[in-house]
């Protein structure tokens, strides 16, 4: 991220500042760019000492988990315990084998059971006597051989695992020693962080952020850089602006020449303090489009569904606050009182237009949100998007997840995601930008517009963007078509919503 402090100066003046976040190119001090935060002098005598003993307890444990000893030992014990496994399954299908002969067995005896108190009866009864227990001693002898197996092979792992265990944890011991050591490290190079506000006031770093510590490049971005040097210059600053300049990062989210608000986590217990004695503009409040009031577009409507074209600027379902109380939901409520049941049966964004379906009852709701998890529902949108799409079509196809640190923006996350699919064909080329459908597999907040945006789908947002890409008169993503299986008829349909742009 970069970013751009105007200033005015003692003399009246007007002029700016720049800076970076974290280092350029490998460097905190670039010309033209203001410096960092932090004393110099005390980071250079704690940073390369302390860096040097976590490289080393990081080298020595790297050095024992590559160790022939380590490694042996780990081999041998995968090897013992698949071994291990192998032979328990193995004797258990044995055992099941037996059982299931001995049941037979005592069936076919008993069934064959002599009665009366002839000598033969007797006889016979009492062989069937000795069979039986030949059976039951079958069976003790079955777990007898399992509890032999069962010790052997704790014998076998009292041989091999101490050594093991002994080796791991002298492992976890080099590696909680040096996030102690970091950690420690980390501590006090955040004490040459001094932060002064409007004020005159000071801080260091560690304070504003307790009981917590600072997250790693805390008071190191772009803003908390500009104003620092402001303050320390006597410039008064005037308007202050971040935007992203490079190829986006791995979790996608950012493009080129787009201006976003400052990190949560970083700045956002920072600037607080750093702007306090500054005359500081309200936060901007996110006021929705205004849309006529109480209407819905019905498509469709029987007994058992209602199809609505949801015009862009209208939630689906109210917010938290009272002025975002007006949505597809609030209105439903009022033109079916008698419904009954969630109605809504999936969503769409706020900033996008096209289809929504509604049940008018809970059996209804429950049937077609069915068909929307086992994905039985077809849906087609289309989308202008800010660039030109090499191919013609294709298959996106990474996993998702909620930017804990700035939501509601969603983000690619190979470990943490929800797989988010979703199928895509161009429908024209028109100066620099594509028309293009989507077809979705997965329903994931925000899917369409992260796929289109992030280098490894598209790479190319959505026109009207304001999260993905830059904003504009509206969001160009329409939910143009969607075929269902009727719940009330049992017949498939399709439903269509003209395209508005």
């Amino acid at each position: 991220m970069f970013g751009v402090l105007v200033v005015r100066l003692p003399e009246g003046c007007l002029g700016f500042l720049r800076a970076f976040s974290g280092m350029l190119g490998g460097r905190w001090d670039v010309e033209g760019y203001v410096p960092p935060l932090f004393d110099r002098e005390a980071r250079a005598s704690l940073e390369p000492q302390g860096e040097a003993t976590v490289k080393a307890l990081f080298a020595r444990a790297e050095a024992m988990r590559a160790s022939p000893e380590l490694m042996t030992l780990r081999a041998a014990h995968a090897e013992q315990s698949a071994r291990h496994a192998s032979e328990i399954v193995a004797l258990r299908e044995r055992h099941e084998v037996r059982r299931k002969q001995r049941h037979a067995r005592r069936a076919e005896l008993t069934g064959s059971a002599s009665k009366g108190s002839t000598p033969e009866a007797s006889a016979h009864a009492a062989e069937l006597r000795d069979s039986l227990h030949a059976l039951d001693q079958e069976s003790r002898g079955d777990k007898a051989e399992r509890r032999r197996l069962e010790a052997t092979h704790e014998s076998e792992r009292s041989i091999l695992e101490p050594k093991l265990l002994r080796l791991e944890h002298r492992l976890r011991a080099l590696d909680r020693l040096r996030h102690m050591v970091s950690r420690a490290v980390m501590r006090r190079i955040h004490d040459t962080y001094v932060i002064t506000n409007a004020r005159g006031e000071r801080r260091l770093l560690r304070g504003l952020y307790e009981p917590a510590q600072p997250p790693s490049g805390a008071a190191d971005c772009a803003a908390p850089k500009l104003l620092a040097y402001a303050q320390a210059h006597g410039l008064r600053p005037v308007a202050l602006a971040e935007f992203w300049w490079g190829a986006p990062p791995p979790s996608g989210g950012r493009v080129t020449g787009a201006c976003y608000a400052a990190c949560r986590d970083k700045c956002g217990p920072l600037l607080p303090f750093m702007l306090d004695g500054l005359p500081v503009a309200r936060p901007r409040t996110f006021t929705p489009p205004s849309t006529p009031p109480g209407s819905l577009s019905i498509l469709f409507e029987d007994r058992w569904l209602v199809v609505i074209a949801k015009p862009h600027g209208l939630l689906s379902v109210p917010g938290r606050e009272a002025s975002l109380s007006d949505s597809v939901l609030t209105r439903l409520r009022a033109r079916y009182p008698d419904a009954t049941g969630p109605l809504l049966v999936h969503r769409l964004d706020l900033d996008t237009s096209g289809l929504l379906v509604a049940a008018l009852d809970a059996r209804t709701h429950s049937a077609l949100q069915r068909q929307f998890v086992h994905r039985e529902v077809h849906k087609r949108y289309v989308a202008w998007v800010d660039g030109i799409v090499t191919g013609e079509q294709g298959r996106i196809d990474f996993p998702m997840r909620v930017d804990l640190d700035d939501r509601p923006r969603q983000i690619h996350d190979p470990i943490h995601g929800k797989p988010a699919v979703t199928e895509w064909r161009v429908l024209e080329r028109r100066g620099d930008r594509t028309r293009v459908a989507f077809f979705p597999l997965t329903g994931r907040t925000h899917q369409l517009r992260v796929h289109a945006a992030h280098p490894l789908g598209l790479g190319a947002p959505i026109v009207g963007d304001r999260l993905y890409g830059r904003d504009g008169e509206r969001l160009m993503l329409h939910a143009e078509s969607l075929t269902l299986l009727h719940p009330g008829t049992g017949e498939r349909g399709t439903f269509d919503c003209p395209v508005p742009f």
